[in-house]
């Protein structure tokens, strides 16, 4: 047996690649197998299309893991930009900015609606709900009943398909942790003060972040490179179909195959999955207990896609996204690609946004022609008055499956069943990632759980309880950039209250 252990790694995306990068540096051997025959970098990646680039679902590259960022810094040391952070609602035909600015929403819903919610704030503060459970009560209870009607349910529930009186109020509460309307009138009406250090800024309200030139793929190629220079391989258009564990010799024979079916096996005595955890446990042998793969098939997924349209620059706006909260259209956010960067556009008399649609894989959305989605993409466009139709050159459709865990009535009692068999029968299989933990989490809390990940490996023991990553509120919410040593944190995500009983 080798001195370093061997480590297959199912996913090149931000968790399995950084894994890669961290063990190939200690000299253990790896393999990590990809999907995608093209990408790398999973919802991180760059798509690209005739020179222009795309983000998949948006990437700020702000973390206030010290490791994070130093990981960055080393991958990427010459090709990170510093970008200012600009976005904006869409609601009624008027742009609002993001974060809320009191004075300018107020002045823009008009004397009468203006009136109506800072009444409805007050008597939300009279008369607050009590214990709130669900998102709309305690969005409710910090900016009034009719703010959260215009600016909050909307958007939230295009997101997530699924009613704001569903969602926890614990998701809210970190979301949009040290707002209320208050506290954006107070900052809007008194100069702001420099803060004394990063860490009194509430992350949401961050003013700039670092962004590769061409895309967050472009961090992720990077680091691929850097993989295979130090002599760990990775495989492209290779999905994993099995995973057998041969408890006597301690190794796990993980079977590949390419689009045409022809398979192969990676022979490891560790694997690391940032897969689906519904995807893997139907692929372990032995198999996993009846309650255990019930439970894995249970767990769900929100899906997306991007409608990618390349027009003629009319200067009309320079934000890096809108988030759309108006009902009247599909379009959940608009994302501008040259705002990003300007690189992400080959030409300057060109810009290219990015529609973003949330839906469910099968439905109707996602299997709609692209071209049929082209043309819905161009209306509302319009409709929202940020392009004309005619100013359309071209695009493509991106699908992305499995985006987001649900968090759903059942899910963490579904992932605990999962988790402790895993645990108790194959100590050598670890989760990973935003699905291979079933966990909403940003890219830079993926990285930490496979940072921790491969210093379990590295020692030869559990060091780090991985489950542990982004379970602290504050670690998300404030504090500065790399301004932690420490890896952990909470990625808010919808969680279904409970029903019945006191929270």
């Amino acid at each position: 047996m080798n001195k370093e252990p061997s480590v297959a790694i199912i996913g090149a995306g931000p968790a399995g690649l950084t894994a890669a990068y961290l063990l190939c540096k200690k000299g253990v051997t790896v393999t990590v197998l990809e999907a995608d025959s093209t990408y790398v970098g999973g919802i991180s990646r760059t798509a690209r299309y005739k020179g222009f680039h795309f983000d998949i679902g948006g990437h700020r590259f702000f973390s206030k893991s010290k490791e994070v960022e130093d990981f960055w810094t080393e991958i990427l040391p010459d090709d990170m930009l510093q970008r200012p952070r600009s976005s904006r609602i869409f609601y009624r035909g008027k742009f609002f900015a993001y974060p809320l600015q009191a004075r300018e929403a107020l002045f823009k819903l008009g004397v009468l609606e203006a009136t109506l919610c800072v009444l409805s704030y007050m008597k939300a503060r009279i008369f607050p709900v009590r214990n709130p459970r669900s998102f709309e009560d305690w969005v409710s209870n910090q900016f009034g009943k009719r703010l959260f009607n215009i600016f909050f349910k909307t958007y939230t529930e295009k997101v997530w398909g699924m009613s704001c009186k569903e969602i926890s109020a614990d998701w809210a509460a970190q979301r949009i942790k040290g707002l209320s309307l208050m506290s954006a009138i107070l900052n809007a009406v008194l100069p702001r003060k420099k803060p004394k250090s990063r860490d009194q800024v509430i992350k949401s309200l961050i003013d700039s972040f670092r962004y590769p030139r061409k895309g967050p793929g472009m961090m992720w190629e990077a680091c691929a490179a850097r993989v295979r220079q130090m002599g760990g391989t990775i495989e492209m258009g290779q999905r994993v179909v099995g995973c057998a564990y041969d408890a006597a010799a301690r190794v796990w024979t993980v079977t590949h195959e390419d689009d045409q079916r022809n398979q192969r096996h990676t022979v490891a005595q560790h694997v690391i999955s940032s897969a689906p955890l519904r995807q893997l446990a139907g692929a372990i042998t032995p198999r996993l207990s009846v309650e255990a793969l019930r439970a894995a098939n249970a767990l769900k997924y929100r899906d997306f896609l991007t409608v990618m349209l390349i027009l003629k620059d009319r200067n009309l706006f320079d934000d890096n996204w809108i988030y759309i909260h108006d009902p009247s259209v599909k379009v959940g956010r608009v994302q501008n690609f040259k705002s990003w960067s300007p690189e992400m556009v080959p030409d300057p008399s060109f810009c290219c946004y990015g529609l973003e649609y949330f839906c469910f894989e099968g439905d109707g959305v996602w299997a709609a022609a692209d071209s049929a989605l082209m043309e819905l993409a161009k209306t509302e466009l319009e409709k929202i008055g940020i392009a004309e139709a005619v100013d359309v050159l071209d695009g493509c459709v991106v699908r992305q499956a499995k985006a987001y865990p649900v968090y759903d009535d059942s899910y963490a009692a579904n992932v605990a069943v999962v988790r402790a068999e895993l645990d108790a029968r194959f100590p050598t299989m670890h989760l990973v990632g935003r699905n291979g933990m079933h966990k909403y989490n940003n890219q830079d809390h993926a990285m930490m759980t496979a940072m921790l990940c491969a210093e379990n490996i590295i020692q030869g023991r559990q060091v780090y309880d991985l489950w542990q990553v982004n379970q602290d509120a504050e670690y998300h919410e404030a504090g500065s950039a790399g301004g932690q040593s420490g890896a952990s944190g909470l990625r808010g995500v919808p969680v279904r209250v409970e029903k019945g009983g006191d929270s």
